[in-house]
């Protein structure tokens, strides 16, 4: 392991131990525009096309409990719409469940959810909701719906997981971006140590590993450089770069710099 700059630390292993990783683009914050003053513009289903030109492997998109942005009606157009697997991110909530399975997207993703928050802000208690969240595991899986898992890279979160029968854990990654913001390296190798240890166990109880929330240009590289991690969620800074540079540009950059560190030509 080396240290990349501001970046924090950067994986260099061969490129024969890094399948590649799929990008997946969250359009929840199209939406939010949209929903800002209200009518259909711009649609987060033409969005969803056009991340698909530019090079994107698969579709989130959060249905929160207050409507805050996407909206029931989204969902069921992009599944429609779409050529793109759809992962549908909510709250471990019969409601949820209920209009998931009517949706039948290719998969979803269970996350924490409060009002008051202004996003998801940690990852999901499973080691304390086992109970709670065994049912609508199962009940998605037996829908032949890919279940995946929104956690922090902890020990008893991956084995909760792995336990509960859940295929797929995605990592939060909120902490490591807020570390390399501070551009404190002691802090992000903290972080980054943390993502990393998480993703080998994972691997070796025989999940699926993916990552998500507060990547961007200048910190994607090291989360995927892991080789565990085998896709990566990111909305909000994507669609914030799009007033600058368009959406089409940003996901082809981003694309660019996975790639990139999975091959071992790192910036």
């Amino acid at each position: 392991m080396t240290t990349g700059g501001d970046s924090g630390p950067l994986q260099r292993n061969p490129a024969a131990d890094r399948p590649r990783c799929r990008l997946g683009v969250n359009i929840d914050h199209v939406a939010t525009i949209r929903n800002a003053r209200g009518g259909v513009h711009p649609d987060p289903v033409r969005a969803a096309h056009l991340c698909a030109v530019a090079g994107a492997d698969g579709i989130t998109a959060h249905l929160r409990e207050d409507r805050r942005h996407i909206r029931d009606a989204d969902m069921y157009r992009l599944k429609e719409e779409i050529s793109l697997p759809l992962n549908f991110e909510m709250a471990a909530t019969a409601e949820m469940v209920g209009i998931c399975l009517d949706v039948a997207p290719h998969a979803v993703c269970l996350v924490p959810e409060r009002r008051a928050e202004r996003t998801t802000e940690g990852g999901l208690d499973v080691a304390g909701q086992r109970e709670a969240l065994a049912a609508f595991i199962d009940r998605l899986g037996s829908a032949g719906i890919r279940v995946s898992l929104f956690i922090d890279p902890d020990e008893a979160q991956v084995r909760a997981a792995q336990a509960l029968g859940a295929p797929v854990i995605e990592l939060h990654t909120g902490a490591y971006h807020e570390a390399v913001q501070a551009t404190t390296p002691v802090r992000i190798q903290a972080e980054f140590d943390k993502i990393e240890a998480a993703a080998d166990l994972g691997e070796a109880l025989g999940l699926e590993i993916h990552a998500g929330h507060g990547l961007d240009f200048q910190n994607v590289q090291a989360i995927a450089g892991l080789p565990p991690i085998r896709e990566l969620n990111i909305g909000h800074f994507l669609v914030g770069e799009a007033v600058f540079m368009g959406l089409d540009q940003a996901i082809r950059e981003m694309r660019r710099l996975i790639d990139d560190a999975r091959t071992g030509m790192l910036v």
